[in-house]
């Protein structure tokens, strides 16, 4: 049996559309950031919306003072392959391009329009957690800087040029970071430039340890975090070599409010903040969609320039 299909009502034709071209015509939503720091007394605004269909985003940034002079305008249009970034005030546009040639093979590319000068960078996944990035500056100087990615860290060659000899070769200089377990903590090992950086990090669910040491300055310090309780937290940090430390006491009440306490014996300098909405968070994520931070620091060596600061962030969705 063949079924009849039936012609559509005139009451069909007058039902609204929501085709993927009528979502595609239809006015983006826009967002407008502004955060105010009395310590720089300056207005950092952004302006940012989706276009056709979030195929695309456009974003305008810039700084405004009491005064209302704007500074630092910026303007950036991103899709998924390219970013171009353009100050207004420069006249300077800085592209950035990204693109899956094959799978596993990705290639980036940097290039600043005013000074003529970029750098591209290749990485080829070898095998399961073996990756090989090759970087280099455009226009090219040398020999690209090769890393090799691996589960227990990084290695990476590069040329380098001798700025006092003019005449003598570029030398190849070697990089690299490795890690692994060790007992019931964390090595990392970190070494470039002649310099070589241990440290060590045990953490369990209340007490974080870290001792850090540098090679050839015998640099010593180590970092201490105690949990007492969910919402209390105190961390310690001691540099041997200095004698310097500092100290910060953190309280939190949900994930909305943070009250923080601190000295820092190298600029003895003491402070307590608080924040409202969350510290690491977006201002979309807090309430009424504002973050605010209220800062008190009292230097020891002048308790009467004690200063209060604030930082207020808000966001507006038009």
């Amino acid at each position: 049996m063949v079924e009849s299909v039936s012609p559509p009502s005139a009451t069909d034709s007058l039902q609204p559309q929501t085709s993927a071209s009528h979502r595609f015509l239809q006015r983006p939503p826009v967002r407008f950031t502004t955060e105010f720091d009395s310590d720089t007394s300056l207005f950092f605004n952004k302006l940012s919306c989706k276009l056709f269909d979030n195929l695309a985003k456009f974003k305008l940034c810039f700084q405004n003072n009491n005064k209302g002079h704007v500074s630092n305008p910026q303007l950036t249009f991103t899709t998924k392959h390219l970013t171009c970034q353009y100050d207004l005030e420069e006249h300077n546009a800085l592209l950035n391009s990204s693109l899956e040639i094959a799978p596993g093979l990705q290639l980036t590319a940097v290039h600043d329009v005013k000074a003529q000068v970029g750098q591209m960078t290749m990485v080829a996944d070898l095998a399961p957690s073996y990756t090989l990035q090759l970087t280099s500056p455009l226009p090219s100087a040398g020999l690209p800087k090769a890393t090799l990615r691996f589960p227990y860290g990084e290695v990476s060659l590069e040329e380098n040029e001798d700025h006092e000899e003019e005449d003598a070769a570029p030398k190849l200089s070697v990089s690299g970071i490795f890690k692994g377990q060790v007992l019931n903590g964390i090595c990392n090992a970190q070494y470039g430039d002649d310099n070589l950086n241990l440290r060590y990090s045990y953490k369990d669910e209340e007490t974080t340890f870290i001792p850090t040491i540098s090679l050839p300055s015998n640099a010593l310090s180590f970092s201490f975090k105690r949990r007492f309780t969910p919402s209390d937290k105190l961390s310690y940090l001691y540099n041997f070599d200095t004698n310097y430390w500092s100290a910060v006491y953190k309280h939190t009440v949900g994930k909305e409010y943070k009250v923080k306490a601190g000295y820092d014996s190298e600029v003895r300098l003491g402070w307590a903040s608080l924040w409202v909405g969350d510290e690491d968070g977006k201002a979309k994520t807090a309430p009424m969609k504002m973050k605010v931070q209220m800062m008190l620091q009292v230097p020891q060596d002048d308790v009467k320039s004690s200063a209060l600061m604030f930082r207020v962030k808000k966001r507006w969705d038009i």
